[in-house]
């Protein structure tokens, strides 16, 4: 499989844009090892002929036997200058996965991540499938990797914590993609969203190694933006205050400069702060900046309107605030059943915990009605 992943490489898709057979057949031989009697085996050429080939001493004006070349090399048949139905399937395929992975990215950040699970499904299926069959075209590797990721986070929202390192492999999957296309930006989109994933399956400490990659390779403010917040919250969760403070130092700084997404925004960083400063052992400053929370705006997706109101119930606890809590974990209770989220109600049922147990047992009930439903 590694071979024929090498026609996604920069190097690769710089011969394949000659549309030059005998460059391309120079390549193949290359990056594989092949003698020019091995590839001929391979094609049923004699190795003079394929000198030939390569040499544009001869050329191969039969559609029907650059159609046959192409399927050996693993490539489309239109690299070869050949035009068929398969081949407009492909490009139709392609076009309806961007489709697919735009649609459910919008799904999931809706508060909808059950439906883009079911659309992210069959088009993983039907991508992986084409490259068992030999084609492991860039373009479809690429598409390949971010439905895998997209598949992932979607599950890292609906499934139970016990489940979580389900949503990690899936993103996972990605990473062995991204080292054949030797794109930084694009490796590190995937670290960033692999690490999110990793964090919320406890595996916090190689999580922080994925993030910490994924700003190192951040081409660009924009993408250090939607990788530091991510950062952020491992730093949190492993307690290293000193790192926590300085990657939100540099969310602060941004801010000012990137325009807000819908994870880059004062209202998900202002909730950040309050669980970093928990989780390294500060709360009365958490308790101090529970009330200046910004007003929520349409970037914010609706799932960290959930996660928010646990972060201030365990504030408003911390605080011994007994009212201000309830209101706040009953809110998040109602919003997690409506979306969906059984990873915020087990957040609510450790926050509640003794102190609560009415709120307790009613997020445990919502939980298992979850579960029955996933089960079914």
């Amino acid at each position: 499989m590694a071979t024929m992943w090498r026609w996604a490489t920069p190097r690769a898709q710089q011969v394949l844009a000659t549309r030059d057979l005998g460059a391309i057949l120079r390549f193949h031989r290359s990056v594989n090892g092949l003698s020019q009697t091995a590839l001929g085996d391979v094609l049923g050429y004699d190795k003079t002929y394929i000198s030939l080939l390569e040499n544009h001493r001869r050329t191969i004006p039969d559609m029907d036997s650059r159609r046959r070349i192409a399927t050996s090399l693993g490539l489309s048949p239109h690299i070869l200058g050949v035009t068929d139905p398969a081949d407009a399937d492909h490009r139709a395929m392609l076009q309806f996965g961007e489709s697919t992975v735009r649609l459910a990215d919008i799904a999931r950040q809706s508060g909808h991540a059950s439906e883009a699970v079911a659309e992210l499904w069959p088009l993983v299926a039907r991508l992986e499938a084409r490259i068992e069959h030999g084609h492991a075209e860039r373009e479809v590797l690429r598409l390949l990797a971010r439905a895998r990721v997209g598949l992932g986070v979607a599950l890292g929202n609906v499934l139970p914590e016990e489940r979580l390192g389900t949503a990690a492999r899936w993103t996972a999957r990605s990473l062995e993609i991204t080292r054949h296309l030797e794109d930084p930006g694009f490796t590190s989109y995937v670290l960033r969203m692999h690490g999110n994933e990793l964090r919320k399956a406890q595996l916090c400490g190689a999580a922080v190694n994925r993030l910490q990659h994924a700003v190192a390779l951040a081409p660009d403010r924009d993408a250090r933006a939607a990788a530091l917040p991510l950062l952020a919250r491992a730093a949190g969760a492993i307690r290293n205050g000193t790192l926590f403070d300085q990657v939100m130092r540099e969310n602060d700084a941004l801010l000012e400069d990137v325009t807000p997404t819908s994870l880059f925004n004062a209202f998900a960083l202002h909730e950040i702060r309050l669980r970093g400063l928990i989780a390294t052992s500060r709360p009365q400053e958490a308790i101090r900046l529970a009330d200046d929370s910004p007003v929520p705006t349409n970037r914010v997706a609706p799932q960290w309107r959930v996660i928010e109101l646990v972060t201030v119930g365990h504030v408003r606890l911390l605080a011994d605030d007994r009212t201000g809590a309830s209101e706040a974990l009953n809110s998040a209770i109602a919003e997690a059943v409506a979306q969906r989220l059984p990873h915020q109600l087990q957040r609510i049922i450790r926050t509640a915990h003794s102190a609560m147990p009415d709120t307790r047992d009613l997020a445990a009930q919502a939980l298992d009605r979850l579960r029955q439903e996933m089960a079914a």
